[in-house]
């Protein structure tokens, strides 16, 4: 229960105040991913297949430990930022703003690579649509706290290194 104090949750949040039902959104669109159907639509040679997957899924896993790593004691699965929270801007955050919604969706997309599944591609369709909300509420609530967040929300992208 600490932890979840910790992390800004409150007795209260059923009220959304801190953004806690994008963490359930976030928790049922995460389990529903992985009991999908895998729904083949393709097959590719195995070493295409296979360098795809890597590929994919050592970006997700690069975001995410350093999204982990950078943010330190600012974690918190909420989109509202800690009372505390410093602005991070350095490390994998110099390259996307939101490196732990990113690293989820490239490993969805590794997985649904891995299994040429179409069901699974859509679903990383899906979770890239709602982190690309969860992140906008995010935002809202990061320039409110943070008068550099606008600044540096111009420079970064928000879910895909040089792209978006």
């Amino acid at each position: 229960m600490n932890k979840l104090q910790e992390w800004g949750f409150s007795k209260d949040w059923w009220r959304n105040q801190r953004g806690e039902f994008w963490v359930i959104g976030q928790t049922v669109l995460s389990i529903g991913f992985i009991l999908l159907p895998v729904v083949r639509v393709a097959t590719l040679p195995f070493a295409v297949r296979l360098g795809l997957t890597l590929g994919l899924g050592l970006i997700g896993l690069s975001l995410g430990i350093g999204g982990l790593l950078n943010l330190g004691n600012n974690l918190t699965p909420l989109p509202h930022p800690k009372e505390d929270s410093q602005l991070v801007t350095t490390g994998v955050y110099g390259w996307v703003r939101h490196p732990i919604y990113s690293s989820v969706i490239f490993l969805a997309l590794a997985y649904a690579a891995w299994q040429m599944s179409l069901s699974h591609g859509l679903g990383a369709i899906a979770l890239f649509i709602f982190f690309d909300r969860k992140a906008a509420q995010e935002e809202q609530w990061l320039s409110e706290k943070f008068k550099d967040y606008p600044t540096y929300r111009q420079v970064v992208k928000k879910l895909i290194p040089l792209l978006y």
